[in-house]
């Protein structure tokens, strides 16, 4: 198997899912704390990435054992329930303020601190990084079927510790925090993507990482065209039969394989990435039922309406005034 082949698929496929978390405006704090501290960051529709910049960390989250966070190890919060970032494993008091996906808030006042620098405690220092704790963390709204896809895949928490890290994202935020400029917000909110992919690529990378089913096909010689194909072109009448011809290889050999990989027929599997994109299709955009039903690979709008509500539960038209309300999660049940 030609392994760098192999490894492109890779990069491919996580970069498209990726590309549907990318939001501007992503959030940026750094996080000047006094011992014991703690930040709470809320459940809901989130990626959140942090580091301790200064001192360690324990993360919190609901039952599970306490998470170590040594200084610039990176963990990644997918939004599964409400976590704790504490000096210490019991919690560190109070919150001090809260990650959501609207903003940093300040537990004291509810006032959101939105791009705002935080600074918890030391305020008499010139500079934020000779305070014994500082944390960095960023988070940004991922809202969206295809963004689940990734979030339900992954672990509540995951942590990537600095020696497995091979970017250097976190040095360049580091450094671009430490200036005011124009433009900066700009800057962070790529860097902060930049850190985010780096961070999941380091974490897939790690001996025994449970990944998920699509980004380990992405590297199948079998499997990895067909979804590479599927998802360029959802729109196309694909058939088991010319998704093997694409992969070279006989029907029934494709068809185990798939099954075998994402643990699904791939037909199935079409079906339901289709119905994925056009529910992003009506969160995000202005196109109507029809016009989105050819998009993905509908005969007519009647179709993808029977489809969609027999898959979610909710008809179309509903499902984008939910969405259009400001409802964070218009597919929940």
């Amino acid at each position: 198997m030609d392994t760098s082949s192999s490894n492109l698929g890779e990069v491919d496929t996580l970069t498209e899912v990726l590309d549907n978390l990318r939001a501007s405006g992503a959030l940026i704090g750094q996080n000047v704390l006094t011992a014991p501290w703690s930040v709470c960051v809320e459940a809901g529709s989130t990626i959140t990435v942090v580091s301790m910049l200064r001192g360690e960390g324990w993360v919190l989250h609901d039952d599970a054992d306490p998470i170590h966070l040594g200084t610039r190890d990176l963990a990644v919060l997918t939004g599964h329930g409400s976590a704790v970032v504490a000096s210490d494993r019991e919690g560190g008091g109070d919150p001090t303020c809260a990650l959501t996906a609207d903003g940093v808030r300040d537990d004291a006042s509810g006032r959101l601190l939105e791009q705002e620098r935080l600074g918890l405690g030391g305020e008499g220092d010139t500079s934020p990084l000779v305070a014994g704790h500082a944390m960095l963390a960023g988070a940004f709204r991922a809202s969206g079927r295809i963004a689940e896809r990734l979030l339900g895949a992954l672990p509540p928490v995951l942590v990537v510790p600095r020696a497995q890290q091979r970017g250097r994202a976190l040095d360049l935020l580091e450094s671009e925090l430490e200036h005011q400029e124009p433009g900066q917000q700009a800057v962070l909110d790529r860097l902060l993507d930049i850190l985010l992919i780096g961070a999941l690529r380091d974490w897939f990378a790690l001996p025994h990482t449970p990944a998920p089913a699509w980004y380990a096909a992405a590297g199948d010689p079998v499997v990895g065209p067909a979804l590479r194909a599927l998802h360029a072109d959802p729109a196309q009448e694909w058939t088991v039969e010319s998704l093997a011809r694409r992969a070279q290889v006989s029907r029934a050999t494709f068809a185990r394989r798939f099954a075998d990989a994402m643990g699904e027929p791939p037909i199935s599997y079409l079906a339901g990435w289709r119905l994925c994109l056009a529910a992003d299709l009506l969160q995000e955009g202005d196109d109507t039922l029809e016009s989105i039903a050819r998009q993905v690979g509908y005969s007519n709008s009647y179709a993808l309406s029977a489809a969609f509500t027999r898959e979610y539960g909710v008809r179309p038209s509903r499902y984008r005034a939910q969405a259009r309300s400001g409802a964070r999660h218009p597919l929940a049940s």
